[in-house]
């Protein structure tokens, strides 16, 4: 392509976007809402992964126990930053069947960080006693079972939690006129 006199380059004659600024155009709205996901994300991760280590050392919970118990406290902090900032342009159904149907599908999420946990402490643990220790549990609690999780709740939150603005939920109740 050659400049025009004024150094511009010369114009197209195809008026269509081109392929990136279509993609953005696409999928731009999930770039944004996977940022804020992310960010929420490791702030709970790291409520979670204090508590969890505090449970197991400080307070010497048993691992699953220590799991479900930093979970829970870190699975609110999340509610509370992806229901007022990643998904705050979405449209509001009813706080308590949000909060409701958020922690039944966190806790799906959470059953991902629990079986790995399970199959490395208890499993191999049992052939390897290697795999019982905080390291190892960590690894397979809050880096392992946690990435898998995460992408479950991303994409349930996004399609059953948060609703789009044009997604109206089902009302509770449903009364007929006679």
């Amino acid at each position: 392509m050659s400049a025009t006199v004024t150094g511009e380059p010369p114009a197209s004659s195809d008026s269509r976007p081109g392929l990136l600024r279509r993609l953005w155009d696409r999928f731009g709205h999930l770039v944004h809402e996977l940022g804020k996901f992310g960010t929420v994300g490791i702030i709970a991760f790291g409520v979670d992964l204090v508590l969890f280590n505090i449970a197991l050392t400080v307070l010497d919970m048993e691992s699953l126990t220590a799991k479900v118990f930093s979970t829970a406290i870190a699975a609110s902090v999340a509610f509370v930053g992806n229901r007022f900032w990643t998904w705050r342009h979405r449209a509001r159904s009813n706080l308590a069947r949000e909060y409701i149907l958020y922690f039944v599908l966190n806790a799906i999420g959470l059953c991902f960080s629990l079986l790995t946990l399970a199959i490395s402490h208890y499993g191999l643990g049992s052939v390897w006693p290697v795999f019982q220790n905080p390291i190892v549990d960590n690894i397979s609690a809050n880096i392992v079972g946690t990435a898998m999780g995460t992408t479950f709740r991303f994409w349930s939150y996004r399609r059953w939690v948060f609703l789009n603005p044009d997604t109206q939920p089902v009302p509770a109740t449903v009364t007929e006129s006679k």
